[in-house]
Formats: C-alpha cells, sequence, structure tokens
C-alpha cells in the first residue's frame, strides 16, 4: 500500500504535526514526540521507508536497532526513567517506528500500563523542546 505523504520521509507538516526532528543517526531519524505526558518520549524512524523489520536486510535491521539502543540509551542517562516502553506501531503509518516512551513509577499516569499514543495532556513552549532536545542529543 502506497501513502501519499510520509511525515519521517517528507519532514514537513505531517511530521511538525506531531513531532521535531532532533538527529540523525546511521539507520534512522530521532524524532521528539511534542505530547511529553512522558517527559523524554522519542520516536526512532528508520530511514528506510519500509512497514516491517522483515523487510529489511539483516544489515539494516541490526542497525536500525543498534540506533533504538543507543537512543534508549540516551533516554536513560538524561530522564532516568524507571522504564522505557517500547511501541511499534503501523497500521496506518506505513513507515518503520519505535516509540521509545520512558515511564516513571512515583508518576501514577500510565504506570503499570500500555501508554496510550497521543493523551495530549503535556505540550510545551518552543524552549522547553529546545531543551529536551539538546540533552537528548548531547547524550547520543
Amino acid at each position: 500500500m502506497a501513502d501519499t505523504v510520509c511525515a519521517y520521509c517528507d519532514e514537513g507538516e505531517a511530521l511538525d504535526a506531531f513531532g521535531i526532528k532532533i538527529a540523525e543517526l546511521p539507520a534512522s531519524k530521532v524524532v521528539l514526540f511534542k505530547e511529553q505526558s512522558h517527559k523524554g518520549r522519542v520516536i526512532v524512524a528508520s530511514k528506510h521507508h519500509v512497514a516491517e523489520m522483515v523487510e529489511l536486510t539483516v544489515e539494516e535491521r541490526a542497525a536500525f536497532i543498534e540506533d533504538v539502543n543507543h537512543v534508549a540509551e540516551a533516554v536513560h542517562a538524561v530522564f532516568h526513567p524507571d522504564r522505557v516502553n517500547y511501541g511499534a506501531y503501523n497500521d496506518t503509518g506505513h513507515h518503520l517506528h519505535f516509540h521509545l516512551v520512558p515511564k516513571y513509577a512515583d508518576d501514577e499516569f500510565e504506570w503499570g500500563s500500555t501508554f496510550a499514543m497521543n493523551p495530549n495532556r503535556v505540550h510545551l513552549t518552543d524552549a522547553e523542546y529546545d531543551e529536551l532536545a539538546k540533552a537528548i542529543v548531547a547524550a547520543l
């Protein structure tokens, strides 16, 4: 199924609606998710426009997962979550990406349950997004 617009490939208004591209890694793009109910939430999107990991070569898949791990390490270093939840959903997006969602035991919001895709609770100022982005990029 062909997409008419891919937020991760086009990096235009479609991406701006939910995220801010903050970095490029060898196999992926790192996007700060604008809805920050879980402080430090990011998306790691493959540089290849594929819907599923099975569409990548062994080498491409290994490089992508290494990037996901690298970003998770940065999220742990900067935000010190108790856990990071990983979500990969492509029912409608058709572009391989992982949501990395820091979870905090002392924050009762969604601790012990699956995270909501977009709870629309916490949006930041441009300066606050910039501060988070700089901290994550510095840890990469």
